[in-house]
Protein backbone atom coordinates (compact mmCIF):
# COMPACT_ATOMS: atom_id res chain seq x y z
CA UNK A 1 0.00 0.00 0.00
CA UNK A 2 1.46 3.37 -0.98
CA UNK A 3 2.14 6.10 1.57
CA UNK A 4 -0.91 8.16 2.33
CA UNK A 5 -3.31 5.56 0.92
CA UNK A 6 -6.38 4.92 3.04
CA UNK A 7 -6.93 1.57 4.74
CA UNK A 8 -9.92 -0.30 3.30
CA UNK A 9 -12.99 0.05 5.47
CA UNK A 10 -13.86 -3.01 7.52
CA UNK A 11 -17.25 -4.43 6.51
CA UNK A 12 -20.00 -3.60 8.97
CA UNK A 13 -20.97 -6.56 11.12
CA UNK A 14 -24.60 -7.54 11.71
CA UNK A 15 -26.18 -6.04 14.80
CA UNK A 16 -29.16 -7.50 16.62
CA UNK A 17 -31.06 -5.91 19.51
CA UNK A 18 -32.54 -8.73 21.55
CA UNK A 19 -35.85 -8.12 23.29
CA UNK A 20 -35.74 -11.13 25.61
CA UNK A 21 -36.47 -10.61 29.33
CA UNK A 22 -32.81 -11.36 30.08
CA UNK A 23 -31.84 -8.15 28.23
CA UNK A 24 -34.16 -5.83 30.16
CA UNK A 25 -33.01 -3.65 33.06
CA UNK A 26 -33.73 -4.78 36.59
CA UNK A 27 -35.28 -1.87 38.55
CA UNK A 28 -33.96 -3.30 41.83
CA UNK A 29 -30.32 -2.93 40.77
CA UNK A 30 -30.18 0.42 38.94
CA UNK A 31 -27.94 1.86 41.70
CA UNK A 32 -25.73 -1.22 41.86
CA UNK A 33 -22.48 0.68 41.30
CA UNK A 34 -23.30 3.05 44.18
CA UNK A 35 -24.00 0.34 46.74
CA UNK A 36 -21.77 -1.03 49.46
CA UNK A 37 -20.26 -4.46 48.91
CA UNK A 38 -22.73 -5.99 51.35
CA UNK A 39 -25.69 -4.39 49.58
CA UNK A 40 -24.47 -5.59 46.18
CA UNK A 41 -24.33 -9.14 47.55
CA UNK A 42 -27.80 -8.77 49.08
CA UNK A 43 -29.33 -7.65 45.79
CA UNK A 44 -27.73 -10.56 43.92
CA UNK A 45 -28.78 -13.06 46.59
CA UNK A 46 -32.37 -11.84 46.66
CA UNK A 47 -32.55 -12.05 42.87
CA UNK A 48 -31.16 -15.59 42.94
CA UNK A 49 -33.98 -16.69 45.24
CA UNK A 50 -36.35 -16.35 42.30
CA UNK A 51 -34.61 -19.08 40.32
CA UNK A 52 -35.77 -22.28 42.12
CA UNK A 53 -39.40 -21.13 41.95
CA UNK A 54 -39.02 -20.41 38.24
CA UNK A 55 -37.61 -23.91 37.70
CA UNK A 56 -40.45 -25.43 39.74
CA UNK A 57 -42.92 -23.88 37.29
CA UNK A 58 -41.52 -25.94 34.39
CA UNK A 59 -41.18 -29.35 36.09
CA UNK A 60 -43.83 -30.88 33.81
CA UNK A 61 -41.79 -29.92 30.75
CA UNK A 62 -38.60 -31.26 32.36
CA UNK A 63 -40.40 -34.53 33.17
CA UNK A 64 -41.41 -34.91 29.52
CA UNK A 65 -37.80 -34.32 28.50
CA UNK A 66 -36.57 -36.94 30.99
CA UNK A 67 -38.97 -39.52 29.54
CA UNK A 68 -37.80 -38.71 26.00
CA UNK A 69 -34.15 -39.11 27.07
CA UNK A 70 -34.78 -42.42 28.83
CA UNK A 71 -36.61 -43.79 25.78
CA UNK A 72 -33.79 -42.63 23.49
CA UNK A 73 -31.01 -44.14 25.61
CA UNK A 74 -32.86 -47.42 26.12
CA UNK A 75 -33.27 -47.57 22.37
CA UNK A 76 -29.53 -47.28 21.78
CA UNK A 77 -29.64 -43.58 20.87
CA UNK A 78 -27.99 -40.49 22.37
CA UNK A 79 -28.73 -37.19 24.07
CA UNK A 80 -27.11 -34.08 22.60
CA UNK A 81 -26.66 -30.61 24.11
CA UNK A 82 -26.15 -27.70 21.69
CA UNK A 83 -25.32 -24.31 23.19
CA UNK A 84 -23.23 -21.16 23.01
CA UNK A 85 -21.47 -19.08 25.66
CA UNK A 86 -22.52 -19.73 29.25
CA UNK A 87 -25.37 -22.00 28.14
CA UNK A 88 -23.08 -24.17 26.05
CA UNK A 89 -20.44 -24.37 28.77
CA UNK A 90 -23.06 -25.56 31.25
CA UNK A 91 -24.04 -28.29 28.78
CA UNK A 92 -20.42 -29.40 28.53
CA UNK A 93 -20.14 -29.44 32.34
CA UNK A 94 -23.29 -31.51 32.80
CA UNK A 95 -22.29 -34.07 30.18
CA UNK A 96 -18.75 -34.33 31.56
CA UNK A 97 -19.93 -35.07 35.11
CA UNK A 98 -22.25 -37.96 34.27
CA UNK A 99 -19.63 -40.60 33.49
CA UNK A 100 -17.66 -40.23 36.75
CA UNK A 101 -20.81 -39.87 38.86
CA UNK A 102 -22.96 -42.61 37.34
CA UNK A 103 -20.47 -44.57 35.21
CA UNK A 104 -22.69 -43.86 32.23
CA UNK A 105 -21.27 -44.67 28.80
CA UNK A 106 -19.47 -41.59 27.50
CA UNK A 107 -21.38 -41.65 24.23
CA UNK A 108 -24.76 -41.30 25.95
CA UNK A 109 -24.51 -37.51 26.41
CA UNK A 110 -22.75 -35.42 23.75
CA UNK A 111 -22.14 -31.70 24.30
CA UNK A 112 -21.63 -29.35 21.36
CA UNK A 113 -20.36 -25.82 21.97
CA UNK A 114 -20.46 -23.02 19.41
CA UNK A 115 -16.84 -22.20 18.57
CA UNK A 116 -15.55 -25.62 19.62
CA UNK A 117 -13.35 -26.50 22.62
CA UNK A 118 -11.61 -23.09 22.63
CA UNK A 119 -14.95 -21.50 23.49
CA UNK A 120 -14.81 -23.10 26.95
CA UNK A 121 -12.13 -20.56 27.89
CA UNK A 122 -12.73 -17.54 25.68
CA UNK A 123 -15.41 -15.94 23.56
CA UNK A 124 -15.13 -17.12 19.95
CA UNK A 125 -16.14 -14.24 17.71
CA UNK A 126 -19.53 -14.61 15.98
CA UNK A 127 -19.67 -18.36 16.70
CA UNK A 128 -23.13 -18.20 18.23
CA UNK A 129 -24.46 -16.33 15.17
CA UNK A 130 -23.54 -19.20 12.84
CA UNK A 131 -26.83 -21.00 12.28
CA UNK A 132 -25.32 -22.96 9.40
CA UNK A 133 -22.48 -24.12 11.68
CA UNK A 134 -25.01 -25.49 14.16
CA UNK A 135 -26.98 -27.16 11.39
CA UNK A 136 -23.90 -28.77 9.86
CA UNK A 137 -22.64 -30.04 13.22
CA UNK A 138 -26.03 -31.56 14.07
CA UNK A 139 -26.32 -33.14 10.63
CA UNK A 140 -22.93 -34.80 11.12
CA UNK A 141 -23.71 -36.56 14.39
CA UNK A 142 -27.43 -36.57 15.23
CA UNK A 143 -29.43 -39.61 14.21
CA UNK A 144 -33.12 -40.44 14.12
CA UNK A 145 -34.23 -41.44 17.61
CA UNK A 146 -31.75 -39.16 19.40
CA UNK A 147 -32.81 -36.37 21.75
CA UNK A 148 -31.38 -32.91 21.09
CA UNK A 149 -31.54 -30.22 23.78
CA UNK A 150 -30.82 -26.66 22.69
CA UNK A 151 -29.46 -24.32 25.38
CA UNK A 152 -29.92 -20.59 24.77
CA UNK A 153 -30.66 -18.00 27.45
CA UNK A 154 -32.44 -15.69 25.00
CA UNK A 155 -34.14 -18.50 23.10
CA UNK A 156 -32.94 -17.09 19.77
CA UNK A 157 -29.26 -18.07 19.41
CA UNK A 158 -28.78 -18.89 15.69
CA UNK A 159 -26.22 -21.67 16.26
CA UNK A 160 -28.66 -23.44 18.58
CA UNK A 161 -31.74 -22.94 16.41
CA UNK A 162 -29.82 -24.14 13.36
CA UNK A 163 -28.85 -27.31 15.22
CA UNK A 164 -32.42 -27.91 16.40
CA UNK A 165 -33.86 -27.49 12.90
CA UNK A 166 -31.27 -29.88 11.45
CA UNK A 167 -31.89 -32.41 14.23
CA UNK A 168 -35.63 -32.27 13.63
CA UNK A 169 -35.07 -32.96 9.93
CA UNK A 170 -32.98 -36.02 10.89
CA UNK A 171 -35.85 -37.45 12.95
CA UNK A 172 -34.59 -36.55 16.43
CA UNK A 173 -36.77 -35.22 19.25
CA UNK A 174 -35.99 -31.59 20.06
CA UNK A 175 -36.09 -29.50 23.24
CA UNK A 176 -35.30 -25.83 23.77
CA UNK A 177 -34.22 -24.71 27.26
CA UNK A 178 -34.07 -20.94 27.70
CA UNK A 179 -34.84 -18.07 30.07
CA UNK A 180 -37.33 -16.45 27.72
CA UNK A 181 -40.90 -17.78 28.08
CA UNK A 182 -41.85 -15.65 25.06
CA UNK A 183 -39.31 -17.17 22.64
CA UNK A 184 -40.68 -17.57 19.12
CA UNK A 185 -38.76 -20.82 18.69
CA UNK A 186 -41.09 -22.48 21.22
CA UNK A 187 -43.38 -23.39 18.32
CA UNK A 188 -40.66 -25.25 16.42
CA UNK A 189 -39.56 -27.82 19.03
CA UNK A 190 -41.18 -30.86 20.62
CA UNK A 191 -40.69 -29.58 24.17
CA UNK A 192 -40.18 -25.97 25.22
CA UNK A 193 -38.73 -25.18 28.67
CA UNK A 194 -38.96 -21.42 29.17
CA UNK A 195 -37.76 -20.56 32.67
CA UNK A 196 -39.00 -17.12 33.71
CA UNK A 197 -35.99 -15.71 35.58
CA UNK A 198 -36.60 -12.11 34.50
CA UNK A 199 -34.03 -9.30 34.08
CA UNK A 200 -30.53 -9.87 35.40
CA UNK A 201 -28.98 -7.85 38.23
CA UNK A 202 -26.32 -6.80 35.72
CA UNK A 203 -28.33 -6.18 32.56
CA UNK A 204 -27.80 -8.88 29.97
CA UNK A 205 -25.36 -10.92 32.08
CA UNK A 206 -27.01 -14.29 31.55
CA UNK A 207 -24.25 -16.08 33.44
CA UNK A 208 -26.25 -15.02 36.51
CA UNK A 209 -29.92 -15.99 37.03
CA UNK A 210 -30.42 -17.45 33.57
CA UNK A 211 -27.25 -19.54 33.93
CA UNK A 212 -28.21 -20.66 37.42
CA UNK A 213 -31.61 -21.75 36.13
CA UNK A 214 -30.05 -23.71 33.29
CA UNK A 215 -27.65 -25.40 35.72
CA UNK A 216 -30.56 -26.38 37.98
CA UNK A 217 -32.62 -27.70 35.07
CA UNK A 218 -29.70 -29.69 33.64
CA UNK A 219 -28.84 -31.14 37.07
CA UNK A 220 -32.48 -32.08 37.62
CA UNK A 221 -32.90 -33.50 34.12
CA UNK A 222 -29.76 -35.63 33.88
CA UNK A 223 -29.99 -36.90 37.48
CA UNK A 224 -33.58 -37.99 36.92
CA UNK A 225 -32.52 -39.76 33.71
CA UNK A 226 -29.85 -41.68 35.62
CA UNK A 227 -32.37 -42.61 38.34
CA UNK A 228 -34.88 -43.85 35.76
CA UNK A 229 -32.15 -45.93 34.10
CA UNK A 230 -31.38 -47.73 37.37
CA UNK A 231 -28.06 -46.08 38.13
CA UNK A 232 -29.28 -45.13 41.61
CA UNK A 233 -30.48 -47.56 44.28
CA UNK A 234 -32.61 -45.85 46.94
CA UNK A 235 -30.75 -42.52 46.94
CA UNK A 236 -27.29 -44.06 46.63
CA UNK A 237 -24.84 -43.83 43.71
CA UNK A 238 -24.28 -47.45 42.78
CA UNK A 239 -22.61 -46.97 39.41
CA UNK A 240 -19.93 -44.51 40.49
CA UNK A 241 -16.33 -44.77 39.31
CA UNK A 242 -13.92 -45.02 42.26
CA UNK A 243 -10.92 -43.07 40.94
CA UNK A 244 -9.47 -41.89 44.27
CA UNK A 245 -9.24 -42.80 47.96
CA UNK A 246 -12.33 -40.76 48.91
CA UNK A 247 -14.50 -42.48 46.31
CA UNK A 248 -13.18 -45.94 47.23
CA UNK A 249 -14.20 -45.17 50.80
CA UNK A 250 -17.59 -43.98 49.56
CA UNK A 251 -18.18 -47.37 47.93
CA UNK A 252 -17.77 -49.06 51.30
CA UNK A 253 -20.06 -46.49 52.94
CA UNK A 254 -22.71 -47.10 50.26
CA UNK A 255 -22.60 -50.84 50.85
CA UNK A 256 -22.88 -50.40 54.61
CA UNK A 257 -25.83 -47.98 54.21
CA UNK A 258 -27.64 -50.11 51.64
CA UNK A 259 -27.21 -53.51 53.29
CA UNK A 260 -26.80 -52.89 57.02
CA UNK A 261 -23.79 -55.23 56.95
CA UNK A 262 -20.53 -54.58 58.74
CA UNK A 263 -17.74 -52.68 57.06
CA UNK A 264 -15.60 -55.81 57.12
CA UNK A 265 -18.23 -57.90 55.35
CA UNK A 266 -18.79 -55.15 52.77
CA UNK A 267 -15.07 -54.91 52.03
CA UNK A 268 -14.92 -58.67 51.60
CA UNK A 269 -17.91 -58.71 49.21
CA UNK A 270 -16.48 -55.86 47.17
CA UNK A 271 -13.16 -57.67 46.86
CA UNK A 272 -14.85 -60.90 45.79
CA UNK A 273 -16.86 -58.91 43.22
CA UNK A 274 -13.61 -57.49 41.76
CA UNK A 275 -14.60 -54.00 42.84
CA UNK A 276 -18.04 -54.11 41.20
CA UNK A 277 -20.29 -52.24 43.63
CA UNK A 278 -23.59 -53.41 42.13
CA UNK A 279 -22.60 -57.08 42.20
CA UNK A 280 -21.46 -56.81 45.82
CA UNK A 281 -24.68 -55.00 46.73
CA UNK A 282 -26.94 -57.59 45.13
CA UNK A 283 -25.02 -60.41 46.76
CA UNK A 284 -25.18 -58.87 50.23
CA UNK A 285 -28.87 -57.89 50.05
CA UNK A 286 -30.03 -61.19 48.56
CA UNK A 287 -27.62 -63.50 50.34
CA UNK A 288 -26.64 -65.01 46.98
CA UNK A 289 -23.15 -65.95 45.90
CA UNK A 290 -21.18 -63.41 43.89
CA UNK A 291 -21.50 -65.39 40.64
CA UNK A 292 -25.27 -65.68 41.08
CA UNK A 293 -25.55 -61.94 41.78
CA UNK A 294 -23.51 -61.15 38.67
CA UNK A 295 -25.68 -63.44 36.54
CA UNK A 296 -28.89 -61.90 37.89
CA UNK A 297 -27.64 -58.42 37.01
CA UNK A 298 -26.82 -59.58 33.48
CA UNK A 299 -30.34 -61.02 33.08
CA UNK A 300 -31.98 -57.81 34.36
CA UNK A 301 -30.12 -55.30 32.16
CA UNK A 302 -27.82 -54.42 35.08
CA UNK A 303 -30.73 -53.21 37.24
CA UNK A 304 -30.28 -53.84 40.97
CA UNK A 305 -33.96 -54.09 41.84
CA UNK A 306 -34.58 -56.35 38.86
CA UNK A 307 -31.72 -58.62 39.89
CA UNK A 308 -32.97 -58.76 43.46
CA UNK A 309 -36.46 -59.69 42.20
CA UNK A 310 -34.99 -62.50 40.10
CA UNK A 311 -33.03 -63.88 43.05
CA UNK A 312 -36.05 -63.61 45.36
CA UNK A 313 -38.15 -65.69 42.98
Amino acid sequence: MTAGAEMPARPARPTVRVGAPTERRNPLSVDLDLMSTRDVLTVINEADRRVPAAVAAVLDEIATTVDLAVAALRGGHRVHYFGAGTSGRLGVLDAAELAPTFNSPRHWFCAHLAGGPDAMWRAVEDAEDDDRGGAVEAASCVRAGDLVVGLAASGRTPYVLGALASAHAKGASTVLLCANPEAEAARSVDVFIGVDTGPEVVTGSTRMKAGTAQKLVLNTFSTAVMVRLGRVYSNLMIDMVATNAKLRGRMISILVEATGCSEELCRQALTEADGDLKTALVALVSGAEIDAARAALARSADQVRGALALLAS
